[in-house]
């Protein structure tokens, strides 16, 4: 290994890089760069629109001067890798309109991924439609923001889309954000982008759900969705996805795999030899599942740039695959999610359940939050598939707490045994993810029975009553699910000849835990009952349209 050359810089590209010379000091390493910054913080872009992070000097993580002074790297700002030619271990460059020719002994590709344009009729004549990756393109939105808008409209309402939204609020901008699918956040389950988009529209932002935009009219100021809505735009941010940018690798015969990316093997080396890709173009695997995946995240692209540097320098490194973990802020609220979401672990395994709990800080600290916490799971074994959060507060650490305990093989079982850090202004004693334990655990053991929300007509259609644990104050107050029955957890003992011993019941309460308790009494006595997952505080949510006002009780 004498020569190492690395196409792509920022995340993959770089850690390659640096890791490398660490290892190998004697290696010759250059990192041409297509654009013309080889390292910055792209995920830091939006909050750059909005002012919260100020200084744009701030994205600028390394240049080619600090990086040949500290590391000898010979990194090279626009300057594009045009042609791959393996036999003769080359590769044909650009730079300012000539092409030139630099050999190598060994290739990393990590060319990255790209923006999916979509086919809009009208977005060709469109001035101020914008997609946002990297710098030039922060530029361009920030050159039409100072120009004045008034009205901007976000289509996709994925990570980078919802916070496009929050940072163009930011800035005083009525927003519209616009999705082809259900819900928000299509990676979360529905019930649990429920609460996001509970906390876009208390910000005024307005939504389009299940639809998309048709055509672009008047040089882009109008959008016509498929629905026939029109929507005032000044500036159109394009959010609905990403590709690899695999062309390169494509055209010197590497194998492609999912939607085209490259195939690498357990130590990142591509179909042909000597030549290794890493990051948003490599197809790696998903950990959970052991299939092909592509997850377009900063962190498993640093992890696999550096784990590639190993590999060239002799150390053992396996490519385990990722997990997918990630967060967004949305205004007051974070959602994070690891692992398989519900959709898509049911799709994969059978014996999946589910389990949903709603924790807070302490009652009696000052201005305690509440979170909800997502559990999916195997009903046998206990293996962790997933996890998603949704909080103001510590939904990082919960949720990193439930993605490590997926890459170390723990299952519901062992989450009661986390020790985690409590003191009241952080959490209770019984940290959520605790919780989340006992309560998976109740389930695999048998203890209680549960059914999600989106079971629940199906469940009463069957005949089975719906019982409300709650006291009647609250059902005033809240409402209630229609064609419920009250009967308050405390009285529940003393009125079960109410109760009729062949019929089945689903009990609820605001959270779960009344109702669990309610489900114990009653099992214990002969019934045959359910939990409502998630209880009322999930429902209604998520189903608005069930939940009916009680003007008294």
């Amino acid at each position: 290994m004498s020569k190492v050359v690395i196409v792509g810089g920022v995340a993959g590209g770089m850690s390659a890089a640096t890791r490398l010379r660490r290892l190998a000091e004697d290696a010759e390493i250059i990192v041409f760069e297509k654009g013309p910054y080889v390292s910055f913080a792209n995920c830091g872009l939006p909050y750059h629109l909005s002012g919260t992070i100020p200084e744009r000097t701030s994205l600028m993580v390394q240049s080619p001067e600090a990086l040949w002074d500290r590391f000898k790297i010979d990194a090279r700002p626009n300057h594009e890798v045009i042609s791959i030619h393996p036999q003769e271990k080359i590769v044909a460059v650009r730079h300012q309109g000539n092409v030139f020719q630099e050999s190598y002994d060994e290739l990393i590709l990590a060319t990255g991924a790209s923006a999916i344009i979509p086919q809009i009729e009208g977005l060709a004549q469109a001035k101020n439609v914008h997609t946002l990756r990297n710098i030039p393109d922060m530029d361009e939105i920030l050159n039409q923001l100072e120009q004045g808008v008034q009205n901007a409209t976000i289509v996709g309402a994925g990570f980078i889309g919802v916070e496009m939204v929050e940072n163009l609020h930011k800035r005083g901008i009525h927003v519209t954000l616009v999705e082809k699918a259900t819900h928000v956040l299509p990676n979360l389950d529905a019930e649990m982008a429920a609460f996001v988009e509970e906390e876009l529209l208390k910000n005024n932002v307005d939504l389009h759900l299940s639809k998309a935009v048709a055509k672009i009219k008047d040089n882009g100021t109008r959008l016509v969705l498929d629905d026939g809505t029109q929507i005032n735009s000044d500036l159109t941010i394009l959010s609905v996805g990403v590709q690899p940018n695999s062309v390169l690798a494509e055209n010197a015969g590497l194998q492609l795999g999912l939607k085209k990316g490259i195939m690498v093997d357990e130590n990142y080396e591509t179909s042909v030899k000597h030549v290794y890709a890493v990051g948003d173009v490599a197809v790696t695997k998903q950990q959970i599942t052991n299939e092909p995946a592509l997850i377009p995240l900063a962190s498993p692209a640093n992890r696999q740039g550096r784990q590639v540097a190993d590999v060239l320098a002799g150390l053992r490194r396996v490519n385990r695959g990722n997990i997918g973990t990630a967060i967004v802020q949305a205004f007051n609220l974070s959602a994070a999610s690891t692992g398989l979401n519900e959709q898509t672990a049911r799709q994969k395994f059978a014996n999946v359940l589910v389990a949903h709990v709603s924790g807070t800080d302490p009652t009696y600290y000052p201005n305690s939050q509440a979170m909800w916490l997502k559990l999916i799971f195997d009903g046998k074994t206990g293996q962790i598939y997933g996890a998603q959060a949704v909080g103001a507060n510590g939904v990082d650490k919960r949720i990193d707490v439930l993605a490590t305990a997926i890459k170390g093989n723990l299952s519901v079982f062992d989450l009661p045994e986390l020790e985690l850090t409590y003191a009241p202004p952080f959490g209770t004693a019984k940290d959520v993810v605790n919780m989340g334990g006992y309560v998976a655990t109740n389930l695999v053991e048998g203890l209680s029975k549960n059914i999600q929300w989106h079971e629940l007509s199906a469940e009463l259609a069957k005949g089975k009553q719906l019982l409300d644990l709650r006291d009647p104050k609250e059902i005033v107050r809240d409402g209630r699910i229609k064609g419920a029955t009250n009967i308050p957890l405390n009285q529940l003992r003393e009125h079960t000849n109410l109760l009729d011993p062949h019929q089945e019941y689903v009990l609820y309460c605001q959270s779960g835990l009344r109702s669990y308790v309610g489900e114990r009494i009653l099992r214990q006595k002969g019934f045959k009952v359910e939990n409502l997952d998630g209880a009322f505080g999930l429902y209604k949510t998520i189903m608005k349209e069930e939940v009916e006002q009680v003007e008294k009780y």
